[in-house]
């Protein structure tokens, strides 16, 4: 289909004539909200905007987020509708360009909620404000006399009304209040915020097959182009030869593309291009293509080798990010003294994202610029790269979003935008760059490979009196510095450096790792790997000690308090976040621990072959405990029966949205668990298609989730993410209490 989006000046100039008036958040943090009238479009669209308000009451609000299934068109836009008191039958939501005066479009890192909430809320209030004040000037009545009530001004003291439409061009020339003059509303006078039921912007053209995600896009004269990449990451193209692919009908054009660099950063990996007049002729034409390969020096990388000198790394002593005490020398005291020991080796294989929608961009190249239409998490970075591999300048760069299939962090690396660019430019036509299946699968940004080792030596009463852990993985940091070989502060923040439990003696390494291929981030990043290490061990710890795991591991989490790890002398990130707004506060995890198993009844006798397992983590700033029901079938196969999940993400903004985030963790945590590795061999990835590389049908899925939310006036926080950590070592210590069989290796099968 064509892309039917707002122009700049349409979509002023419609409110200029009809009288209407916009906000603007200007990018300058802290910054006041300006009014702006609608007497030059250019002008304002250039001003950035967020909300418009038409003479006929229709409001109009950007989302400057990417949808990709969270439903985050629906939730900021939602949050600004509530403080104006916009009625939301009466709102459309627009898609933002890429743009920076927007503030960061990142659509990545659980951030959305957590960063624009507020700022979205002031907005909203800021429109009420000045609408309320259009309506006091009209009346001559004090301001505080007005107020904004479901799309109108009321005046009680007369009985008066003034639709929102009525006062959008008085309110347009209103000056701006000072941000101390603007009151938030308060929790009890919300209507949208936090509350169930607000449709879903995208869903009817989602469920009618109207809505516009990137493979939808069709431009006139437009090219469908597929690309055989290196297939190691850094080789070369070193001869190909196209004739039989230029005689497949359809086919127009054969183009090498760039050389990749390394390290790879975001941009394309080379190859040779396909470009035909549609994409069945440039699938098949790629087909008849015959290119040699130079594979560079990851040709001999070697996923079981490689396992052994990741386990090598942790065995070995490393980089010390974390110390409490002498753990070291604990754990020596008691191993002379006969003290039980334990200890444990994991390892987590490569990931791929596998979103539904493979990548895919469409761009075109004019004397003007370019512009792009692409599925992106991240508009601003594809501008960039984009502009970077044009030699434009970025106001030349025009990145229209559209809906995307999936994302999980893959689609905030725009190479494949940058792709589209590039062959749209040397083909003198606008182009799709359509990635298949197996394209992404075999080209992805892996998700790391890790390995890591636990020592605990346990006390008396079972408890440990030193615990010392490892972690090793080749660090994002890799993709864009070829000299990077160890987690960065902030990978090893991400549930591993951050332990909360209260141990006398502690000590947290990092070993190194080099990278074999572009390591990205995926959904939950080194959480996934770390919660499933902690959280598993902790569990094997409580059955050495003779102790439930619930019990245990509320001992080990020890009495509730706002912990501050800086205090400890090691630097944490917290995911961005101020601990003073963002506090690690260890009474919050135990929490949702204690209602997980509360919910799903802990302790209570099961069916022979059947077993509980339970797993907490903090991530992205909110606190997720899921309890897992699990049997070993008949076969061998692990039948998840039912899991609670018990979230407390600060102030829930969109409870259906939050749920859906929870239950679609599970079935991730389930994909990941049971099936997700990406191997390699001589440097070539092994899986290509959902048959070696499955995901969970429906016939692997819970026949129970149950999510349970945590009502909190917290700082709303992540909720993308926090779901996922916790359901992989759930799972595997429900199949340790149904089987007694340990799982320290993911994908274990079961």
């Amino acid at each position: 289909m064509s892309p039917n989006q707002l122009s700049r000046r349409g979509f002023l100039g419609g409110l200029a004539a009809a009288g209407g008036f916009v906000l603007a958040l200007p990018r300058a943090a802290g910054a006041p909200l300006r009014a702006l009238t609608a007497d030059s479009p250019d002008e304002l669209w250039q001003a950035h905007l967020f909300l418009a308000l038409a003479s006929d009451g229709a409001v109009t609000i950007v989302a400057h987020r990417s949808e990709m299934g969270t439903g985050i068109r629906t939730t900021l836009p939602m949050v600004l509708a509530d403080e104006m008191e916009a009625d939301w039958a009466r709102v459309t939501v627009a898609q933002a360009l890429g743009d920076d005066r927007y503030g960061s479009q990142n659509t990545d890192g659980s951030r959305s909620i957590r960063e624009s909430f507020t700022p979205m809320r002031r907005i909203g209030a800021t429109a009420r404000w000045m609408l309320e004040a259009a309506a006091a000037e009209r009346w001559g009545v004090p301001r505080g006399e007005c107020k904004a009530a479901q799309h109108q001004v009321l005046h009680a003291a007369s009985g008066r009304s003034l639709g929102f439409g009525e006062l959008a061009a008085a309110a347009a020339k209103i000056a701006p209040p000072a941000a101390e003059q603007v009151t938030l509303k308060k929790r009890s006078e919300w209507r949208l915020i936090g509350k169930e039921g607000a449709p879903i912007a995208d869903l009817q053209g989602i469920v009618t097959g109207a809505a516009l995600f990137g493979a939808d896009v069709r431009l006139p004269g437009m090219l469908t182009a597929v690309i055989a990449r290196p297939p190691v990451v850094g080789g070369m193209v070193k001869n190909y030869a196209d004739a039989a692919a230029l005689a497949v009908p359809g086919v127009t054009r054969v183009i090498r593309m760039p050389d990749g660099r390394t390290p790879p950063g975001f941009r394309p990996l080379g190859g040779v291009a396909v470009l035909a007049r549609d994409t069945w002729s440039a699938l098949q034409g790629r087909r008849q293509l015959t290119v040699e390969w130079t594979d560079g020096p990851n040709g001999d990388y070697d996923s079981a080798a490689y396992r052994e000198q990741l386990l090598d790394s942790v065995r070995k002593p490393g980089r010390v990010v974390r110390q409490r005490g002498d753990a070291g020398a604990a754990h020596a005291a008691a191993k002379a003294a006969g003290s039980r020991l334990l200890e444990a080796e994991f390892h987590l294989p490569h990931l791929a994202h596998a979103s539904m929608e493979p990548p895919c961009a469409v761009a075109r190249v004019g004397s003007e610029g370019c512009e792009v239409w692409a599925p992106t998490q991240n508009p601003q970075a594809a501008r960039d790269e984009v502009a970077a591999a044009l030699d434009l300048p970025q106001e030349k760069v025009k990145i229209n979003v559209t809906l995307l299939g999936g994302g999980f962090g893959r689609k905030s690396k725009p190479d494949f935008v940058v792709e589209a660019a590039l062959l749209a430019r040397e083909a003198g036509a606008p182009v799709r760059v359509q990635w298949t299946r197996e394209d992404d699968l075999r080209h992805d940004y892996y998700h790391a490979v890790a390995a890591m080792r636990f020592q605990a030596a346990l006390g008396a009463d079972g408890m440990p009196a030193a615990w010392l852990q490892s972690s090793a993985f080749p660090p994002i940091g890799s993709t864009f510095d070829a000299a990077a070989r160890a987690g960065s502060n902030g990978e090893i923040g991400l549930g591993f450096s951050d332990l909360p439990f209260d141990l006398p003696q502690l000590r947290v390494e990092n070993g190194e790792a080099p990278s074999k291929v572009r390591i990205g981030w995926l959904r939950s990043v080194c959480n996934v790997f770390h919660a499933f290490g902690v959280q598993t061990f902790a569990d094997e710890c409580a059955h050495a000690a003779g102790r439930d795991p619930l019990e245990y591991q509320l001992a080990l989490l020890g009495a509730p308090r706002v912990w501050d790890p800086e205090a400890e002398g090691f630097r944490f990130g917290n995911y961005g976040e101020s601990l003073a707004r963002h506090p690690w506060d260890v009474g919050r995890l135990r929490a949702t621990l204690e209602r997980a198993a509360q919910e799903s009844g802990w302790g209570r006798k099961l069916p022979a072959g059947r077993g509980l397992g339970l797993a907490a983590h903090r991530s992205f700033c909110g606190y997720v405990a899921a309890v897992a029901e699990v049997e070993a079938g008949a076969n061998g196969a692990m039948i998840v029966h039912r899991v609670d999940v018990a979230a407390d993400c600060g102030q829930i903004v969109n409870p259906d949205r939050v749920r859906a985030q929870m239950e679609g963790a599970v079935l991730f945590g389930i994909s990941l668990t049971r099936f997700g590795a990406i191997t390699a061999k001589a440097g070539r990835i092994e899986q290509s298609n959902f048959h070696d590389y499955p995901i969970a049908r429906m016939s692997d899925c819970p026949r129970d989730v149950r999510v349970h939310l945590i009502d909190s006036e917290a700082e709303p926080t992540g909720v993308g993410e926090t779901g996922l950590p916790p359901v992989a070592p759930a799972l595997g210590n429900a199949w340790f209490a149904a089987t007694g069989k340990r799982v320290r290796e993911l994908p274990f099968g079961g």
